[in-house]
């Protein structure tokens, strides 16, 4: 299982990541289409080649053409709005807020999938990014279309532990060199 090949791959010094990592994905609560969609944009948007490889292909086993493609659209679009959204937010001046953003985001309206699927993988992925407006915006869709707290926080710890995972590896591959 290449799940237990990144948990192999984590160094001692990150043993909670280890165990986070097995406790996040081998004990979710999420459907299977939720898990995978999940750790398939958050692997990516983690940037992480070696976290993006192991993870992939058992993402890809569980979840269907639609939602694979889906969530790897999530990851795409999401790295371009939470980029555009943030900035826009960090920006002192509000009049920014009043422009046309004028970017393409046809995916989202039609993702594919089921909406809350499509929306639960861009909120994880804009936890990533970093993006508070994002984060609100999918969390208020989400919770408007019945989805649990608990849900969404389950989402957020994929997130904050494949990012963290992937960034000690990718630390570990560095210093290796």
């Amino acid at each position: 299982m290449a799940l237990d090949d990144l948990k192999s791959a984590v160094p001692d010094y990150a043993k909670d990541l280890k165990l986070n990592l097995g406790s996040v994905i081998g004990n979710s609560d999420l459907p299977a289409q939720q898990l995978w969609g999940t750790v398939l944009a958050c692997a990516i948007a983690s940037r992480s080649p070696k976290v993006l490889r192991e993870l992939e292909p058992e993402a890809k086993a569980n979840l269907s053409p639609e939602a694979y493609t889906a969530a790897k659209s999530a990851a795409a679009v999401m790295a371009m709005n939470n980029v555009f959204y943030r900035t826009r937010h960090l920006l002192s001046d509000p009049e920014y807020g009043n422009l046309r953003a004028g970017l393409r985001m046809n995916v989202i309206g039609n993702p594919g999938v089921d909406k809350v699927d499509f929306e639960l993988w861009s909120l994880a992925v804009s936890a990533i990014n970093g993006c508070g407006m994002c984060l609100d915006s999918h969390e208020q869709v989400l919770r408007k279309a019945g989805v649990e707290r608990e849900t969404i926080q389950e989402a957020v710890k994929i997130a904050a532990v494949l990012q963290a995972v992937g960034a000690t590896l990718d630390a570990e591959a560095a210093l290796a060199e």
